[in-house]
């Protein structure tokens, strides 16, 4: 069983049960599917535009909102915690900016959550599309079967 914690730090859109849901689904599924083998722990914070435009300016010089960050606990050598849980690390997640992305690509809310979700777990799995087009194309394709599995 991993362990998802889950942190509302936005009051623009309601994070209801079902969407907490949702989050744990979506990083299940893409654990499962990349057969990750070992129970972990990772952290969700939603936050809106403003919060994670700070959050990208200070971690990666972008003086813009994005939609979501990812804070890899690791360098490609997986921590362990003393129950033996491996520290994935932290998904950071605007829900302002997860709406007009949905309303622009013409899906659903949910959908762009979880596709959110996915993608930022397979950054903290070590997978990054901004090293070469083979490692883009290889964590797209992830990203799509994933979603797949989601059926959203």
């Amino acid at each position: 069983m991993n362990r998802i914690y889950i942190e509302n730090r936005q009051n623009k859109i309601t994070l209801t049960p079902k969407l907490r849901g949702l989050l744990r689904r979506s990083i299940s599924a893409a654990l499962k599917y990349m057969k990750f083998g070992m129970p972990c722990e990772v952290s969700v914070t939603a936050v809106d535009d403003e919060q994670i435009k700070q959050l990208n300016a200070e971690f990666r010089n972008k003086d813009s909102a994005t939609d979501v960050l990812s804070f890899p606990m690791s360098d490609g050598q997986i921590d362990q915690d003393g129950d033996g849980y491996a520290l994935l690390g932290d998904i950071v997640l605007s829900l302002e900016r997860c709406r007009e992305q949905s309303e622009k690509y013409g899906h659903s809310f949910e959908r762009e959550l979880s596709f959110l979700t996915v993608h930022s777990v397979l950054h903290l799995l070590g997978y990054d599309h901004e090293t070469s087009k083979e490692d883009e194309e290889e964590m797209f394709s992830f990203q799509d079967k994933i979603m797949e599995k989601i059926k959203l």
